[in-house]
Formats: structure tokens, sequence, C-alpha cells
């Protein structure tokens, strides 16, 4: 009996199932030895019949190992590709791949990419050459600031003259400012929340610490407590706040105080009446004196600054510490000096803020006055007079003037 010699040395037969994404699903025996392609051919034979005419169609499909989830290589056999019998085998259409781009679409796409590229350096020195050159400083954005707040600052103390003239001529002015004084003496700035210190005290803390702790920490319980506790061993933790007058000065100011309220005796006359008003302005002044913020003032001795330029520096910037610093460490411009420099009263900007009718009524309420002393020395209660119904109109119309003409 004669036998083919490849069935004598033939493999191992497998048996696998084979599984279309359309559901179709069959068994096919194959030898172990068989290539990946031959058998994807098997398989598109039974599903798709008449498909291998075309001869990209082997191409366009992939057999998947179920189990590993990996793609079969064609040109390796059942065995290399370790499949098992009984193994499960995906036949997949490969997906198409996108169409190249027509001509006309990539020089359209082409140019829409360099239309929205942005220009080079090149491109933007050949597009400016024929302006102007300027010398641009970013320094310069800083300086106008600065000038518009020093302005800001002479105009208010020439206001501030005006008004005294014009209030000293109110046969009720005494009366006025003795309530305007005495307003003051309730300042908020002085006072300390009472409940806050209560807590404070009721946990063990000195009174005076606790009040210290609170101004500090701007009324905040939590953050006053975690001051104390982390300065309890600090030899300097009872000292006066920077720049807070001392308990002397503090008893001179009620004093005089107490002598500015006694109003003028039986036998004053105009003049004396007059020379009160000057001493209750200047009363009014020296409690609407500048007061530095604490923390900056800590915060710029520890960098060894002497506290009474910390002090000034503040005062010319404003109470802003980024700003105070710069100018201890730059050319000291302006000085505290100048900042109580007056506007030119001849200057067309202080003549059109003096002819404007809203500036002129608010320059007789003495209102305006205390707004402007307490603006002078404290800026960062502009928003609390601009809000004021009564002061809000005339800050207004100054803002107003000094940016128009500025412009000019």
């Amino acid at each position: 009996m004669f036998v083919q010699e490849e069935k004598i040395f033939a493999g191992k037969v497998l048996r696998l199932h084979v599984c279309t994404m359309e559901g179709a699903e069959w068994l096919e025996e194959v030898p172990e030895d068989t290539t990946v392609e031959k058998l994807k051919e098997r398989c598109l034979k039974h599903c798709v019949p008449g498909s291998l005419e075309d001869p990209k169609t082997v191409t366009h499909h992939k057999l998947i190992h179920a189990t590993s989830e990996k793609v079969l290589t064609d040109a390796k056999t059942v065995l290399e590709e370790n499949i098992q019998d009984r193994d499960v085998l995906l036949l997949v259409k490969k997906r198409a791949p996108p169409p190249l781009p027509k001509m006309a679409d990539v020089s359209a796409e082409e140019k829409r990419k360099q239309e929205q590229k942005a220009p080079d350096k090149d491109a933007i020195l050949k597009a400016t050459a024929n302006l102007p050159s300027r010398n641009a400083d970013r320094t310069v954005a800083h300086h106008n600031m600065r000038d518009f707040q020093t302005e800001l600052r002479k105009i208010l103390v020439s206001l501030i003259e005006v008004a005294q003239k014009l209030l000293a001529l109110n046969p009720d002015a005494v009366e006025l400012f003795k309530k305007a004084n005495a307003m003051l003496d309730e300042d908020e700035e002085d006072r300390v929340d009472e409940i806050a210190l209560r807590q404070l005290t009721e946990m063990g803390f000195p009174e005076s610490r606790a009040v210290k702790a609170l101004r500090l920490n701007h009324m905040s319980v939590t953050q006053a407590m975690e001051w104390l506790i982390e300065h309890a061993d600090d030899p300097t933790v009872d000292a006066p706040l920077p720049g807070q007058a001392p308990s002397e000065a503090t008893a001179e100011a009620g004093a005089s105080s107490a002598e500015a309220a006694a109003g003028p005796s039986s036998e004053a006359g105009g003049e004396e009446a007059k020379d009160e008003l000057t001493e209750i302005f200047k009363k009014i002044r020296r409690k609407r004196e500048f007061r530095p913020d604490p923390r900056a003032v800590i915060a710029l001795m520890e960098m060894g600054f002497d506290e009474k330029e910390v002090v000034d520096a503040l005062r010319v910037n404003n109470n802003q510490q980024n700003a105070a610093c710069e100018w201890l460490l730059g050319d000291r411009k302006p000085s505290p000096e100048d900042l109580d420099k007056g506007i030119d009263t001849n200057s067309p900007l202080f003549q059109a803020i003096l002819e404007n009718p809203v500036v002129q009524l608010g320059l007789t309420n003495p209102k305006t006055l205390l707004a402007f002393e307490d603006m002078l020395e404290n800026p960062l209660n502009s928003t609390q007079w601009m809000n004021d119904p009564e002061t809000g109109p005339v800050m207004l119309q100054i803002s107003r003037i000094f940016q128009t003409l500025n412009r000019t």
C-alpha cells in the first residue's frame, strides 16, 4: 500500500474556532505548520465566497487570537504563534486608511496655516521699519502712576487750604469743627473688637498683648491667637507697634483736645474764635496723621532699614510694602517733604477744579475737609469717601478734571 510522504510527515492537526464581526462561526482544521496567511485564505473562502479573486482581500483582513488579543503575523505559522487546539480566532476587516488629500486641499491647508502663523522677528522689523522709534520703558507706567498719586496729593493739600479759608468765614464753623473733632475721637481704626478681645483674654492672654495681636491681624481671633502663641517667648512681644504713638503723646493729645473742646471765653472776640478754629484744624490734622501698616513696618525693618525711613517709605508709597521697598533701595523720590507741597494755584488744572460748581459747593462742607485730610494721610480710605453721598461727587469731579487735562 502506497502512502503519500507529506501525510506521513504532516504536523499535528489543530481544530480552531473562527468567528467574524458579523456573527458567523465555524470550525477550521489546519496543521500546525500552516501559515497564518494560508489560514486566513481558508477563512475568507468559507465566509466570503469569491473574495479571493481580489488579491487585496487577504491583506485587508487580519486574524486576532481572542484570548491574548494579539494580531497574528501572516508570515508566521500557527505553531510559531503558539496557537493551541480549540483556540478561538477572530477574523476582522482592517479599517481602510484615510484617503490622501488632493493637491488643492493641501495647498489650502498650508495657506491657512501660514495665515494663522505668528510673524517672526524679521517680519515685524520689516513691517515697522517706517514707524518712528520710541524708547519704550516698562518703568514709565510705574512712574506715571507715581506722578498721578503725587499730583493728586498736591491737589488735596491746596484744596485743604482753600476749604479752611472758606469755612473760617462761616459763623458756625467753630461749633461744626468741635463736632467733627469729637467724631474723630471715635475713629474705628483705634477701636478693638470687644468680643474678639474678650475671647483672647478668656484664653489667658494678657489684654495688652491681645490688643496688639488683634491690630496686627486685622481683628481675626484665629490669626491673633496663632501670633500670640508664636511670640510667647519673644522679649519684644509687649513693645508698642511701630508708628504707634506712646502713651505720653496720647495723654498730651487728650489734654489738648480737652482744651480745644472748652470753647472761647465770654470775652473772646472774632480773633479768638479764629485762633480756636485754627487750633481745631491742627488737632484734626494730628488725629489724621499717617498710620503705617504694622506688618509692613516689621517686614521692612527685618531687612535692616531704620524705623523712621521705613515709615517715610510707607507714607510716600501709600502703605504698599513692595513699592516702599523699591523706594528705599532706589533714589527715594519723591521725598516725604515733597508730600506736603501743594499744587501751583495758578495752574490750569487747579483753576479748572476751583471753577467746578460741585467742587465749590463741596468746599463749604466741613465733611469734605475731613475727607481731604483723611485721604491725604491714608489714601487707602479713598474708596470710603468716594462712596459717601456728600464727598463722593466732589472727588468724582476732581478725578474727571485731572484725567481730562492730563490727556491733553
